[in-house]
């Protein structure tokens, strides 16, 4: 699933394909949609709300599009061949003169009035990349149920929306608790810890094309004489803390990595 960084990253670029321009291209290939036709409407902008995509456009109208597992946006220039998969997964096309934005495996696409938007994303908690950020906020959305596991709370997008899987693995590495863990049995610091480095690490990676949190650079992950990431993705290979082989768990049809050298608490 994406992450924030990454939708973020998604807006940019379609903001930059087709914000000020007017549409010359327009299909939604999903049956409650599929008869609408903006050809003509200008696109005032596209912008992010957690994991969530907002294409705004004249006359009151905004496009919620969500990526979700698999979904994708690709741009392409005039005459470029759409390459992001097989013609039958395109959920959404938005074209003008110059580029045209093409969606792929989109499980979520819905036209809505602008200001209906709080219907798709009013549930949102504050938004790490976001200028309603508001980590008070997000640490007592978090602690409001002590009882759950630090996996649910991190990923549910109600108390803070931006961490997906990745993420979630890489702070309960760094926190020192398996994902099972209930919030509850932190120490007191370690749930406001967990969303400063939430914030600092979507923050640092919001411009990379390449996502890090050991700090490693595109030059030395290419290497392979430094990872990327501290347990995500690395199961059977050495921790980098300790050296315990890193383990992985499906959990709720995601992998769930942690190094039970570092990490204490249930393990499932």
């Amino acid at each position: 699933m994406p992450e924030g960084d990454t939708v973020l990253q998604t807006a940019r670029r379609l903001d930059t394909a087709l914000s000020g321009r007017v549409l010359t291209a327009f299909d939604l290939r999903v049956p409650r949609f599929a008869t609408a036709d903006l050809t003509g409407s200008l696109v005032l902008d596209v912008t992010a709300r957690g994991k969530h995509l907002l294409t705004r456009f004249e006359g009151g109208l905004t496009l919620h599009s969500h990526l979700r597992m698999e979904g994708a946006w690709r741009v392409y220039g005039p005459g470029e061949r759409p390459r992001g998969g097989p013609a039958h997964q395109i959920r959404a096309v938005l074209g003008n003169s110059e580029r045209t934005a093409v969606g792929y495996r989109l499980p979520v696409v819905e036209l809505l009035r602008t200001e209906d938007e709080d219907q798709a994303v009013g549930h949102l908690g504050p938004d790490l990349l976001g200028a309603d950020w508001d980590p008070d906020t997000a640490l007592r959305n978090l602690l409001a149920d002590p009882g759950r596991r630090i996996a649910d709370a991190l990923l549910d997008q109600r108390n803070l929306a931006g961490i997906g899987n990745v993420y979630m693995c890489e702070l309960c590495f760094m926190a020192r608790a398996t994902p099972w863990l209930p919030l509850g049995e932190l120490a007191p610091p370690v749930p406001a810890l967990l969303v400063s480095t939430a914030k600092q690490l979507l923050e640092a990676n919001r411009d990379r094309p390449m996502r890090t949190t050991t700090g490693a650079t595109p030059a030395l992950a290419r290497s392979r004489s430094r990872e990327r990431l501290f347990v995500y993705g690395r199961a059977g290979r050495p921790c980098m803390r300790c050296g315990t082989l890193i383990r992985v768990a499906e959990r709720d049809d995601r992998p769930t990595y942690w190094c039970p050298g570092c990490q204490s608490g249930p393990t499932g």
